[in-house]
């Protein structure tokens, strides 16, 4: 059961953001590597500010993977730990907890930095953007956001058990 500084809502809004991204990266992942095509919505002729909706050119480029991984599997692996990193603050120690929290800040700040990278090449390198990446990006940066409120608001109950002496 989980410990009373978390409660079932926070943990929720917790891995909300994980889930989100889990359900993005899956799709794509079963849908390119399993089914040998491209998710749905993906080619959807709309125009963003001189950029397309076009998964296909993002998915498909040469800067869709790392070595022989592809970012979706990365970014499905990434959401997992931000999982394990939560149930961890919800049922270890406070001083285990407390560290964690910090680690999850420090893991969820390199994954806006990542974003800012793959934004950067979305909008400028390959002027097309993916529907499935999107919704990855948007739940790293709230991720990022409600891990920030719970380490700097003097209003987050979480802050407030954990870090208190």
């Amino acid at each position: 059961m989980l410990k009373s500084r978390v409660s079932a809502r926070d943990f929720v809004i917790l891995i909300a953001m994980s889930i989100v991204g889990i359900i993005s990266s899956t799709i794509v992942i079963i849908e390119l590597n399993i089914v040998h095509s491209l998710p749905p919505y993906c080619k959807i002729p709309v125009s963003v500010g001189g950029n397309v909706l076009n998964c296909a050119k993002v998915l498909l480029s040469p800067y869709a993977s790392i070595g022989p991984f592809s970012l979706d599997f990365l970014a499905a692996i990434w959401f997992i730990i931000n999982i394990i990193f939560v149930v961890s603050i919800a049922m270890t120690s406070k001083s285990t907890a407390k560290k964690v929290l910090n680690i999850m800040f420090v893991w969820r700040f390199l994954g806006i930095i990542v974003v800012g990278y793959l934004l950067f090449l979305e909008f400028v390198v390959l002027h097309a953007i993916c529907v499935y990446c999107t919704a990855m990006h948007i739940a790293i940066v709230l991720d990022f956001v409600i891990v920030s409120y719970i380490l700097f608001s003097k209003k987050s109950k979480i802050r407030q058990d954990i870090l208190s002496q």
